[in-house]
Protein backbone atom coordinates (compact mmCIF):
# COMPACT_ATOMS: atom_id res chain seq x y z
CA UNK A 1 0.00 0.00 0.00
CA UNK A 2 1.42 3.06 -1.28
CA UNK A 3 1.87 6.36 1.51
CA UNK A 4 -0.55 8.27 -0.46
CA UNK A 5 -3.42 5.50 -0.60
CA UNK A 6 -2.59 5.05 3.81
CA UNK A 7 -2.98 9.02 3.99
CA UNK A 8 -5.88 9.02 2.02
CA UNK A 9 -7.93 6.49 3.66
CA UNK A 10 -6.43 8.33 7.18
CA UNK A 11 -7.85 11.36 6.59
CA UNK A 12 -11.32 9.89 4.89
CA UNK A 13 -11.80 8.03 8.38
CA UNK A 14 -10.75 10.94 10.54
CA UNK A 15 -13.59 13.08 8.42
CA UNK A 16 -15.86 10.20 8.62
CA UNK A 17 -15.62 9.98 12.57
CA UNK A 18 -16.09 13.64 13.09
CA UNK A 19 -18.89 14.06 10.86
CA UNK A 20 -20.90 10.40 11.28
CA UNK A 21 -21.59 11.84 15.53
CA UNK A 22 -21.37 15.91 15.11
CA UNK A 23 -22.83 16.54 18.05
CA UNK A 24 -20.05 14.87 20.04
CA UNK A 25 -17.59 17.65 18.64
CA UNK A 26 -19.48 20.23 18.15
CA UNK A 27 -22.38 21.94 20.65
CA UNK A 28 -24.31 23.70 17.91
CA UNK A 29 -26.99 22.30 15.84
CA UNK A 30 -26.92 22.88 12.34
CA UNK A 31 -30.62 24.61 12.15
CA UNK A 32 -30.22 26.73 15.79
CA UNK A 33 -29.98 30.37 14.65
CA UNK A 34 -28.40 33.07 16.50
CA UNK A 35 -30.29 36.22 15.45
CA UNK A 36 -28.13 38.69 16.81
CA UNK A 37 -25.30 37.42 14.82
CA UNK A 38 -25.87 37.15 11.11
CA UNK A 39 -23.25 36.86 8.95
CA UNK A 40 -20.98 36.95 12.31
CA UNK A 41 -17.25 36.34 11.56
CA UNK A 42 -14.70 33.41 13.17
CA UNK A 43 -14.73 33.21 17.23
CA UNK A 44 -13.99 31.26 19.57
CA UNK A 45 -18.01 29.93 19.97
CA UNK A 46 -18.42 30.51 15.79
CA UNK A 47 -14.88 28.64 14.81
CA UNK A 48 -16.41 29.68 10.76
CA UNK A 49 -18.82 32.56 11.86
CA UNK A 50 -22.54 32.18 11.36
CA UNK A 51 -24.50 32.68 7.77
CA UNK A 52 -26.99 35.41 6.69
CA UNK A 53 -29.28 33.56 9.05
CA UNK A 54 -27.20 33.67 12.12
CA UNK A 55 -26.78 29.64 11.80
CA UNK A 56 -23.06 28.49 12.76
CA UNK A 57 -21.32 27.51 9.66
CA UNK A 58 -19.00 25.04 11.38
CA UNK A 59 -21.94 22.75 12.24
CA UNK A 60 -23.59 23.14 9.05
CA UNK A 61 -20.03 21.98 7.20
CA UNK A 62 -20.03 18.83 10.18
CA UNK A 63 -23.77 17.64 9.01
CA UNK A 64 -23.53 18.48 5.19
CA UNK A 65 -20.55 16.52 5.13
CA UNK A 66 -22.45 13.76 7.02
CA UNK A 67 -24.95 13.83 4.65
CA UNK A 68 -22.61 12.96 1.87
CA UNK A 69 -20.14 10.57 3.50
CA UNK A 70 -23.64 8.48 4.14
CA UNK A 71 -25.74 8.76 1.60
CA UNK A 72 -23.31 8.34 -1.21
CA UNK A 73 -21.94 5.25 0.06
CA UNK A 74 -25.70 3.61 0.02
CA UNK A 75 -26.21 5.08 -3.71
CA UNK A 76 -23.39 3.53 -4.62
CA UNK A 77 -24.26 0.34 -3.54
CA UNK A 78 -27.56 0.29 -4.82
CA UNK A 79 -26.27 1.33 -8.17
CA UNK A 80 -23.76 -1.60 -7.77
CA UNK A 81 -26.63 -4.02 -6.56
CA UNK A 82 -28.70 -2.99 -9.79
CA UNK A 83 -25.70 -3.31 -11.87
CA UNK A 84 -24.78 -7.09 -10.24
CA UNK A 85 -28.48 -7.48 -10.97
CA UNK A 86 -29.28 -6.67 -14.66
CA UNK A 87 -25.47 -7.29 -16.23
CA UNK A 88 -24.70 -10.61 -14.41
CA UNK A 89 -27.93 -11.99 -15.52
CA UNK A 90 -27.52 -10.84 -19.17
CA UNK A 91 -23.94 -11.72 -18.94
CA UNK A 92 -24.96 -15.04 -17.48
CA UNK A 93 -27.83 -16.10 -20.10
CA UNK A 94 -26.58 -14.33 -23.49
CA UNK A 95 -28.06 -15.03 -26.30
CA UNK A 96 -30.91 -12.44 -27.11
CA UNK A 97 -31.25 -11.64 -23.36
CA UNK A 98 -27.62 -10.04 -23.45
CA UNK A 99 -28.58 -8.18 -26.56
CA UNK A 100 -31.85 -6.91 -25.26
CA UNK A 101 -30.18 -5.67 -22.11
CA UNK A 102 -26.78 -4.13 -23.38
CA UNK A 103 -29.02 -2.37 -26.33
CA UNK A 104 -31.01 -0.99 -23.35
CA UNK A 105 -27.79 0.05 -21.79
CA UNK A 106 -26.70 1.81 -24.60
CA UNK A 107 -29.64 4.22 -24.83
CA UNK A 108 -29.50 4.43 -21.05
CA UNK A 109 -26.02 5.80 -21.43
CA UNK A 110 -26.45 7.50 -24.58
CA UNK A 111 -28.73 10.29 -22.14
CA UNK A 112 -26.97 12.66 -20.90
CA UNK A 113 -27.46 11.90 -17.17
CA UNK A 114 -26.90 14.91 -15.10
CA UNK A 115 -29.53 17.06 -17.47
CA UNK A 116 -31.54 13.15 -17.13
CA UNK A 117 -31.12 13.72 -13.18
CA UNK A 118 -32.49 17.24 -13.03
CA UNK A 119 -34.94 16.76 -15.16
CA UNK A 120 -36.39 13.54 -12.77
CA UNK A 121 -35.68 15.51 -9.75
CA UNK A 122 -36.95 18.56 -11.02
CA UNK A 123 -40.50 16.91 -11.76
CA UNK A 124 -40.54 15.95 -7.97
CA UNK A 125 -42.21 17.68 -5.43
CA UNK A 126 -40.00 20.55 -4.06
CA UNK A 127 -41.56 21.46 -0.89
CA UNK A 128 -40.83 17.84 0.91
CA UNK A 129 -39.50 17.95 4.27
CA UNK A 130 -35.63 17.89 4.65
CA UNK A 131 -35.24 13.79 5.16
CA UNK A 132 -37.46 13.08 2.47
CA UNK A 133 -35.28 14.73 -0.38
CA UNK A 134 -32.46 13.51 1.41
CA UNK A 135 -33.62 10.09 0.51
CA UNK A 136 -35.13 11.43 -2.53
CA UNK A 137 -31.48 12.77 -4.27
CA UNK A 138 -29.62 9.95 -3.70
CA UNK A 139 -32.24 6.95 -4.44
CA UNK A 140 -32.30 8.60 -7.89
CA UNK A 141 -28.00 8.74 -8.00
CA UNK A 142 -28.58 5.14 -7.30
CA UNK A 143 -31.53 3.88 -9.66
CA UNK A 144 -29.75 6.09 -12.56
CA UNK A 145 -26.36 5.36 -11.66
CA UNK A 146 -26.11 1.25 -12.32
CA UNK A 147 -25.95 1.16 -16.40
CA UNK A 148 -21.55 1.78 -16.69
CA UNK A 149 -21.11 -0.83 -14.16
CA UNK A 150 -23.66 -2.98 -15.49
CA UNK A 151 -21.34 -3.13 -19.14
CA UNK A 152 -18.45 -4.00 -17.42
CA UNK A 153 -20.10 -6.57 -14.98
CA UNK A 154 -22.07 -8.18 -17.99
CA UNK A 155 -18.52 -8.59 -20.16
CA UNK A 156 -17.01 -10.26 -16.67
CA UNK A 157 -19.98 -12.65 -16.50
CA UNK A 158 -19.78 -13.26 -20.03
CA UNK A 159 -16.08 -14.48 -20.25
CA UNK A 160 -16.72 -16.44 -16.68
CA UNK A 161 -20.21 -18.35 -18.19
CA UNK A 162 -17.69 -20.49 -20.46
CA UNK A 163 -14.73 -21.15 -17.44
CA UNK A 164 -13.98 -24.33 -16.11
CA UNK A 165 -15.59 -24.18 -12.67
CA UNK A 166 -18.84 -23.05 -14.19
CA UNK A 167 -19.07 -26.21 -16.23
CA UNK A 168 -17.83 -28.30 -14.04
CA UNK A 169 -20.66 -26.62 -11.64
CA UNK A 170 -23.63 -27.56 -14.56
CA UNK A 171 -22.15 -30.92 -14.84
CA UNK A 172 -22.76 -31.62 -11.22
CA UNK A 173 -26.28 -30.56 -11.46
CA UNK A 174 -26.20 -26.76 -10.42
CA UNK A 175 -28.69 -24.90 -12.60
CA UNK A 176 -30.76 -21.45 -12.22
CA UNK A 177 -30.07 -19.10 -9.36
CA UNK A 178 -28.33 -21.43 -7.58
CA UNK A 179 -25.88 -21.29 -10.38
CA UNK A 180 -25.45 -17.62 -10.70
CA UNK A 181 -25.72 -17.07 -6.62
CA UNK A 182 -23.29 -19.89 -5.54
CA UNK A 183 -20.58 -19.88 -8.53
CA UNK A 184 -20.96 -16.70 -10.16
CA UNK A 185 -21.60 -14.14 -8.19
CA UNK A 186 -18.85 -14.14 -5.70
CA UNK A 187 -16.69 -14.27 -8.98
CA UNK A 188 -17.57 -10.92 -10.04
CA UNK A 189 -17.38 -9.51 -6.55
CA UNK A 190 -14.10 -8.24 -6.79
CA UNK A 191 -15.35 -6.11 -10.41
CA UNK A 192 -18.65 -4.99 -7.74
CA UNK A 193 -16.12 -3.69 -5.38
CA UNK A 194 -14.26 -1.43 -7.65
CA UNK A 195 -17.21 -0.07 -9.20
CA UNK A 196 -18.54 0.72 -5.89
CA UNK A 197 -15.77 2.99 -4.92
CA UNK A 198 -15.50 4.36 -8.40
CA UNK A 199 -19.52 5.44 -7.78
CA UNK A 200 -18.87 7.18 -4.63
CA UNK A 201 -16.92 10.80 -5.16
CA UNK A 202 -19.00 10.57 -8.50
CA UNK A 203 -22.30 10.56 -6.35
CA UNK A 204 -20.96 13.35 -4.35
CA UNK A 205 -20.32 15.60 -6.98
CA UNK A 206 -23.34 14.99 -8.66
CA UNK A 207 -24.88 15.52 -5.64
CA UNK A 208 -22.96 18.47 -5.38
CA UNK A 209 -23.95 20.12 -8.44
CA UNK A 210 -27.90 19.60 -7.68
CA UNK A 211 -27.22 21.37 -4.68
CA UNK A 212 -25.86 24.47 -6.39
CA UNK A 213 -29.04 24.23 -8.80
CA UNK A 214 -31.22 23.82 -5.85
CA UNK A 215 -32.58 20.74 -6.45
CA UNK A 216 -30.33 19.29 -3.89
CA UNK A 217 -31.53 18.31 -0.33
CA UNK A 218 -33.88 20.77 0.60
CA UNK A 219 -33.37 23.72 3.37
CA UNK A 220 -32.78 23.80 6.35
CA UNK A 221 -30.66 20.33 6.26
CA UNK A 222 -27.10 21.09 5.21
CA UNK A 223 -25.24 19.39 1.92
CA UNK A 224 -22.04 20.08 0.51
CA UNK A 225 -24.14 21.45 -2.84
CA UNK A 226 -26.28 23.57 -0.19
CA UNK A 227 -22.77 24.72 1.39
CA UNK A 228 -20.67 25.30 -2.15
CA UNK A 229 -24.17 27.71 -3.51
CA UNK A 230 -23.01 30.26 -0.95
CA UNK A 231 -19.82 30.56 -2.73
CA UNK A 232 -21.98 32.59 -5.65
CA UNK A 233 -21.30 35.79 -3.89
CA UNK A 234 -17.79 36.89 -5.19
CA UNK A 235 -18.28 40.01 -3.16
CA UNK A 236 -18.79 38.45 0.09
CA UNK A 237 -16.08 36.35 -0.72
CA UNK A 238 -13.54 38.89 -1.21
CA UNK A 239 -13.94 40.04 2.81
CA UNK A 240 -15.00 36.48 4.27
CA UNK A 241 -12.07 33.69 2.71
CA UNK A 242 -12.91 31.24 5.75
CA UNK A 243 -16.06 30.63 3.73
CA UNK A 244 -13.58 28.69 1.09
CA UNK A 245 -13.62 25.96 4.25
CA UNK A 246 -16.32 24.02 2.70
CA UNK A 247 -14.60 24.08 -0.51
CA UNK A 248 -11.70 23.27 0.29
CA UNK A 249 -12.82 20.06 2.52
CA UNK A 250 -15.01 18.91 -0.29
CA UNK A 251 -11.74 18.80 -2.60
CA UNK A 252 -9.57 17.33 -0.15
CA UNK A 253 -12.36 14.45 0.65
CA UNK A 254 -13.02 13.90 -3.04
CA UNK A 255 -8.92 13.82 -4.40
CA UNK A 256 -8.58 11.50 -1.53
CA UNK A 257 -11.58 8.85 -2.63
CA UNK A 258 -9.51 8.86 -6.13
CA UNK A 259 -6.55 8.41 -4.30
CA UNK A 260 -8.08 5.48 -2.37
CA UNK A 261 -9.66 3.87 -5.98
CA UNK A 262 -6.22 4.65 -8.14
CA UNK A 263 -4.05 3.21 -5.84
CA UNK A 264 -6.26 -0.25 -5.00
CA UNK A 265 -4.75 -3.32 -4.74
CA UNK A 266 -6.87 -5.48 -7.24
CA UNK A 267 -7.06 -9.09 -5.72
CA UNK A 268 -5.73 -11.91 -8.00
Amino acid sequence: MKWARRLAIGFLLLVAITCCVPSLFWKFDYARQFRDLPDAQPSQQHWLGTDDLGRDRFARLLYGTRVSLLLAPAAALLASSLAALIGGTAGFLGGWVEGAVMACTDLFLSLPWLFLLITVRALLPLNVSPLTSVIITFALLGCLGWAAAARVVCADARLLRHSDFILLARASGSGGWRLLLRHLLPNILPVLGAQFWVSIPLFILTEANLGILGLGVAEPMPSWGSLLRELESYSSLSSNPWQFVPLVLFILVVSSFHLVITNREIPT
